[in-house]
C-alpha cells in the first residue's frame, strides 16, 4: 500500500492515541467513553506506525509528499 499520512500528521496521532491510553490509566475517562477513546487511539497508533489511513484513501487525502 501506499502511503498516504505525512510526518506531521503521524505524529499528531500518535501523539493523540498515547495521551488518550495515558488518562485511561490515570482513570480520567472511564465507561463507555473510555472503551470508544482506547479503540480510537489503537487507530490512531496503528495508522500513524503504518503511515496508511484506508479513510483517506476514497477522498484521495494525502498529507504526504
Amino acid at each position: 500500500m501506499k502511503t498516504n499520512v505525512g510526518t506531521i500528521d503521524r505524529v499528531i496521532r500518535i501523539l493523540v492515541g498515547l495521551v488518550i491510553i495515558g488518562l485511561y490509566f490515570l482513570n480520567v475517562i472511564t465507561g463507555t467513553l473510555a472503551i470508544v477513546l482506547l479503540v480510537l487511539a489503537g487507530v490512531f497508533i496503528v495508522t500513524g506506525l503504518f503511515r496508511v489511513c484506508p479513510l483517506y484513501m476514497p477522498f484521495g487525502i494525502k498529507t504526504c509528499k
